[in-house]
């Protein structure tokens, strides 16, 4: 009778995504295939992208916003589904910002759980890295395969040109290709011995079969999308306090800075189907 008492006081709430645009919906879209029964809120901080390019503090400040209006929508757990914010924003607020705001409550990034695995994925030990400019710069990759794996090489190249093309549907073209084949030729080139490549950005997913057409065949992309959510699945199985917070009716529901048509549109590259969407301000 107690325990059915306290199962009924408990405040059950959606886990939180969140990405500066709309490549987090690559993270999100794994989630729900591997977690189907849970809810999910989507934010996207769309009229303040691209993150890439923007300095620590502000990514910071930005990425913060963020965490505090999903935390105000009741979301007891978040992913950055963002390498940028992950990589420039998580450590600071899990470990200054948490603390004061929702000691209870958690976020969680994109970065460790792929690093994690890289033991498991390459025989050469020697790992490529493409993604933003900001993520580059910030080198969080280079720190994080360090700490769990000290004696991997890592080469890094930021593809300042790709979430462009990603999101103006133009990576599947002639030019597309052109800066698509440039920016791995310059990445294979700095390591003749790599074997696995991160795909650093979560919009990059969407030109895997193009990267794939130009890798040798004995290069893999690492699928940091899968990786994430089986992550999280794990995270949940051992932190069932946490789990039983989350509400399971599986249901999203998602939430833009910017133009809701303009989200609608671009987001149905991503998820191949059609959303509906509500607008949404941070400050």
């Amino acid at each position: 009778m107690n325990d059915k008492l306290n199962d009924m006081t408990i405040v059950k709430q959606p886990i939180g995504v969140f990405d500066s645009g709309y490549g987090g919906l690559t993270i999100l879209d794994e989630l729900t295939k591997l977690m189907p029964e849970y809810d999910f809120i989507y934010l996207g901080d769309n009229a303040r992208a691209p993150y890439g390019t923007r300095s620590f503090d502000v990514i910071y400040q930005y990425t913060l916003q963020a965490v505090e209006k999903l935390f105000s929508m009741g979301c007891q757990l978040i992913i950055l589904a963002c390498n940028t914010a992950s990589a420039k924003a998580l450590r600071t607020i899990q470990q200054r910002d948490l603390p004061l705001i929702a000691p209870e409550r958690r976020v969680l990034g994109v970065i460790r759980p792929c690093v994690e695995e890289l033991g498991l994925l390459s025989r050469t030990e020697h790992i490529g890295v493409l993604g933003t400019l900001g993520t580059v710069r910030s080198e969080s990759y280079l720190m994080e395969i360090a700490k769990l794996h000290p004696n991997f090489t890592v080469s890094q190249e930021s593809c300042p040109t790709w979430v462009p093309l990603v999101e103006n549907r133009e990576y599947d073209n002639e030019g597309g290709r052109y800066f698509i084949k440039k920016h791995i030729e310059s990445l294979l080139s700095k390591d003749e011995k790599i074997d696995s490549i991160i795909l650093a950005c979560t919009h990059y997913p969407i030109l895997s079969e193009e990267i794939k057409s130009i890798l040798p065949d004995h290069i893999q992309l690492i699928p940091q999308g899968k990786i994430v959510a089986r992550s999280l699945k794990d995270y949940l199985n051992r932190h069932p306090e946490m789990d039983q917070v989350c509400s399971k009716a599986g249901e999203v529901k998602f939430y833009t800075t910017e133009f809701i048509s303009d989200f609608e549109e671009k987001a149905g590259v991503f998820l191949k189907r059609n959303l509906k969407a509500e607008h949404i301000t941070l400050d």
